[in-house]
């Protein structure tokens, strides 16, 4: 079985005081709901886990049954940083789960059949990851915005979500995690705990909401 995990229980900060990202009208829906008719669709997945801050946990499953998401399995309240969301969500999993697919509910373009293609990935491998080469000049500033070096890029992936993984690779990469340590990603995890991660490649549109200026552009790719 192949459960997915969508994270929707971060402070957005960038956003604004007070501005909860992933329940922001976006083409006349929630921003999560992108993300949730996407997964529904995905042939690839049988159930959902949806990590949402406490007080939006009624919210959340109004929003689910608002637009026909038959496949959401529970909805549970995440932490304050991620690697404790991504807990809530795999202590949510069924037994039966083999394959986990953890997304952020800030990436509403994502499309079933990217789901499905990195749902296959883990197939062969423990870890996967949907990126781009990076194609923008990086730069290096150790003190405020004074550059100090030029980043090589030539072999610089940027990584997107859904990330897939075997499900007891995942488990077991969050629990040999120092408490610590904060990841910026699930793979995150499991290059620390020395899984390997395979880079699958995708092109087609898949940002993060980030800042209230980001809203324009997804609206007009979701129209």
């Amino acid at each position: 079985m192949t459960t997915a995990i969508i994270l929707a229980a971060g402070k957005s900060s960038r956003m604004g005081t007070g501005i909860d990202k992933a329940f922001l009208s976006l083409v006349n829906r929630p921003v999560v709901a992108w993300s949730l008719m996407a997964f529904e669709r995905a042939a690839s997945v049988d159930r959902i886990v949806l990590v949402v801050r406490k007080d939006q946990i009624v919210a959340s499953k109004a929003v689910a049954k608002m637009f026909g998401i038959s496949k959401l399995q529970a909805v549970v309240a995440g932490g304050s940083r991620r690697q404790e969301s991504v807990a809530a969500g795999l202590a949510a999993c069924e037994p039966d789960t083999q394959t986990v697919l953890v997304h952020d509910g800030a990436r509403p373009c994502v499309t079933p059949e990217l789901i499905d293609e990195m749902a296959a990935a883990v197939r062969k491998v423990p870890a996967a990851a949907p990126g781009r080469p990076v194609s923008d000049t990086l730069k290096n500033c150790a003190k405020g915005l004074s550059v100090t070096r030029t980043v090589p890029r030539d072999r610089l992936w940027a990584v997107q979500t859904p990330q897939a993984f075997q499900y007891q690779a995942l488990r077991d990469a969050y629990r040999q995690l120092d408490t610590k340590t904060e990841v910026t990603d699930d793979c995150q995890a499991a290059e620390l705990a020395g899984i390997p991660v395979k880079i699958v490649e995708n092109f087609a549109p898949n940002f993060k909401l980030t800042t209230p200026a980001d809203m324009q552009l997804l609206a007009l790719l979701l129209k």
